[in-house]
């Protein structure tokens, strides 16, 4: 990885020097900065494959660097925070972040969801061998380039609301429960995270209706989950 880098944003001096303890062990290059704004500069001049984000920081806080962040790129965004109300991790993912994990953390845990994010970040991200496109209504979803165009606009999304848009096309008219998505996209056991997909899918029903047209492609089933 060696032009790609993880982007670590912290005030605290201690925290970025810890996290760029536990990254280097595991081989990963990084870059380190103590506020958003350098942050903005670094995501435009390198190859950035995942951002670990402070929420409480001076001049811009971690929420609103998050959405500047994701005018650059889908790389995932794991929020590193003190802040562990259900309503401040509820920010963090409806901002745009992929991961919410709070302070003091388990380094042998943060790893295990850097690897993970890494992971199907390059694997979405992959080309494939041929063009694959999924189409319904106005929403067209190309799997090769992984874009997604709505009335023939592109919209960005992350790579976890991708992934659970091109799970429910891929499943259209069938009902996917919150524990079978959040499975399918998370690849981890569905134990109290149902917080998580409902605020992806919110954020995704956002998107998805950017023109404010009242589309609601994603359907709820009251008692059952979610089906296209």
């Amino acid at each position: 990885m060696s032009d790609e880098y993880i982007l670590i944003v912290d005030d605290d001096s201690d925290i970025r020097n810890l996290l760029g303890i536990y990254l280097e062990n595991e081989g990963y290059s990084y870059i380190k900065c103590d506020n958003a704004l350098k942050a903005l500069d670094v995501l435009d001049k390198s190859k950035v494959v995942l951002i670990l984000l402070d929420v409480m920081m001076p001049q811009m806080d971690g929420i609103s660097a998050c959405m500047k962040i994701r005018e650059k790129t889908n790389a995932p965004i794991i929020f590193i925070s003190a802040k562990a109300e259900d309503m401040d991790i509820v920010n963090g993912l409806m901002s745009g972040g992929d991961d919410y994990v709070t302070k003091p953390f388990d380094p042998v845990l943060l790893m295990t969801r850097v690897k993970a994010q890494i992971r199907r970040f390059k694997q979405y991200n992959a080309p494939a061998d041929k063009p694959d496109t999924l189409q319904y209504d106005d929403i067209t979803l190309n799997t090769e380039t992984h874009r997604v165009w709505v009335s023939g606009t592109e919209i960005q999304l992350t790579f976890k609301e991708y992934e659970i848009l091109e799970l429910l096309l891929r499943n259209r008219n069938n009902v996917l429960s919150m524990g079978q998505i959040y499975e399918k996209v998370w690849h981890e056991e569905f134990i109290g995270a149902e917080n998580t997909v409902m605020m992806h899918i919110a954020n995704l029903r956002k998107k998805l209706d950017f023109d404010k047209s009242g589309r609601n492609i994603i359907k709820t089933v009251w008692g059952r989950g979610y089906k296209i």
